[in-house]
């Protein structure tokens, strides 16, 4: 069970950083946010004792909605200047 989830983690995290190669940077930064924050999410859903997979997903969602805003942010000012 461990060996499997190392080995998906591996093939996500791979996916997600050759993925970026034609996207915005909005869009880079919602992929990342949805990345990392599914990571944390799984981890923390570990540590405290729940599911994992409910708290990926909460992470994801988390990590890919702050990982928008901050993308709109940055577009914003680089536009504005």
């Amino acid at each position: 069970m461990k060996r499997t989830a190392i080995v998906i983690v591996l093939l996500v995290s791979l996916f997600a950083l050759f993925s970026c190669a034609n996207m915005t940077g909005t869009q880079q930064r919602t992929l990342s946010g949805a990345a990392i924050g599914a990571g944390g999410g799984a981890i923390l859903g570990t540590i405290v004792g729940g599911a994992p997979l409910a708290g990926a997903a909460v992470g994801a969602a988390v990590g890919g909605l702050a990982g928008y805003i901050t993308g709109e942010s940055h577009e914003g000012y680089y536009r504005r200047r």
